[in-house]
């Protein structure tokens, strides 16, 4: 059978196992709602976590923003993918774009659901993600212009980040807390900002024989373009480093935080001088295991550490 004639659910669980890993992506975002939102216990000098119903809201809200987020990308990349990529599921035909919008709207009716029912007072805040989402599908209206300057493209979309931090965040800050966010979350927002640039980098790192239409190494050159991940990742390391001395997570947290970051950037320090399709795969994975980690060690292991001295 071939996939075309496949079940809807079978074509979905294909398309969603090559774009959007749903478990591995989820247990990624969950931990990521988890640790803004102990974050922001942590700068408050709150003992204990948030009530149950405000983190699955996060949870489940963060998963399906970016769960539209790659949607979105499906519509934007349309015509490049089928130029360059026409393995992907979208462009070979797995799942069509009209059922890409059904998904879309499906998504998006689930995560005001969960909102309306679970903590209908974050609505408000929830905007500002859904807002920014929008403008990244109307690629602020100014595509063409983004399109011929790419740095400004890259460093303007990885503003979602922080918007979805801005959202789980409250679920502490405005839920059970003053309504405005503490100052340390400054350095958090930073730390999420810098964390999208390095996955966007991180990913599309490739040697000559994988080179992709608009990979960072066939944009800017190979060399360049690890230096310019290794910048990423060095500038991420120094935030989160900020983010654990304001609240004084010590020397501990500082280790840890070392640890990470040299344990990524080491593949990157290599693949300048052993450019191999193996080194390449590493980076993208070392991109990604940065950030959960580097977000454990913020807020959930910290709080972690909390609960179990109580």
């Amino acid at each position: 059978m071939t996939e075309k004639k496949m079940s809807f659910l079978k074509r979905f669980l294909i398309y969603q196992k090559e774009r959007f890993p749903l478990v591995q992506n989820s247990m990624f975002l969950a931990a990521f709602s988890f640790s803004a939102i102990s974050y922001s216990r942590i700068c408050r000098g709150e003992e204990g976590f948030v009530q149950m119903k405000l983190f699955v809201s996060a949870a489940i809200t963060t998963i399906t923003l970016f769960f539209l987020l790659r949607i979105a990308d499906e519509f934007k990349d349309r015509e490049e993918d089928a130029k360059y990529r026409p393995h992907l599921p979208v462009p070979r035909g797995l799942i069509s774009f009209k059922e890409l919008k059904i998904m879309a709207i499906i998504t998006l009716v689930i995560q005001i659901i969960i909102n309306v029912i679970l903590t209908p007072k974050m609505l408000i805040w929830l905007l500002i993600p859904q807002f920014f989402f929008l403008l990244m599908l109307k690629e602020f209206f100014i595509s063409k212009w983004l399109k011929k300057n790419w740095s400004i493209y890259v460093l303007s979309h990885m503003f979602f980040f922080p918007a979805i931090d801005i959202y789980s965040s409250g679920m502490d800050w405005y839920m059970e807390g003053p309504g405005y966010a503490p100052f340390g979350m400054f350095f958090f927002f930073l730390v999420s900002y810098m964390n999208g640039i390095v996955w966007e980098i991180g990913r599309k790192i490739k040697t000559k024989e994988e080179e992709e239409h608009n990979s960072y190494t066939k944009l800017y050159g190979t060399r360049r373009a690890v230096w310019i991940w290794i910048t990423s990742i060095s500038v991420a390391y120094i935030f989160s480093l900020m983010a654990a001395y304001y609240v004084n997570f010590g020397w501990l947290g500082a280790f840890i935080l070392s640890f990470i970051y040299l344990s990524s950037l080491v593949y990157g320090i290599i693949f300048l001088f052993h450019r191999t399709a193996k080194l390449s795969k590493l980076i993208e994975m070392a991109s990604g295991s940065w950030g959960l980690f580097m977000y454990l060690t913020l807020g959930a292991l910290p709080m972690l550490i909390q609960l179990l001295n109580n």
